[in-house]
């Protein structure tokens, strides 16, 4: 089966990184996975994903730091970003947004299946801007 495109998910905690992992590359999509912000924006540098989900709680660096850091650097700036997390706070979805985030989801609110959904909907959108559709 060909790529749908690839997937970078940061994510701290393992279990939810494995659970995603089996979800999306059961439907096609190549999936890359950091447990750590510095581990993750060496990976988006590295592969360049298509599309990347962000958790906000890291253990070496916010969410947001990372974001920052994805959006400032050349090589990684035109990534759509996803921030995909249970650290709820209104400051926190709107400094997302503002960032450059293309979307806040709430975990605890979202299915999995759901999310592959919603990662075909970005994908999509990134690989047409690509020119890859």
């Amino acid at each position: 089966m060909a790529t749908k495109g690839t997937i970078l998910y940061i994510e701290d905690e393992e279990d939810i990184l494995m659970m995603y992992r089996v979800k999306f590359k059961s439907v096609g999509y190549t999936f890359l996975g950091a447990l750590k912000g510095k581990e993750g924006l060496q990976i988006a540098k590295k592969e360049h994903p298509d599309v990347i989900l962000l958790d906000i709680k890291l253990p070496d660096m916010d969410g947001l730091d990372v974001l920052k850091a994805l959006k400032a650097d050349p090589k990684t700036k035109k990534i759509p970003v996803v921030v995909f997390s249970n650290a709820y706070q209104r400051e926190y979805e709107d400094k997302s947004l503002h960032l450059g985030a293309e979307d806040f989801i709430l975990k605890t609110k979202t299915m999995p299946e759901e999310m592959i959904g919603v990662m075909k909907v970005y994908l999509d959108k990134a690989q047409m801007k690509q020119g890859k559709k």
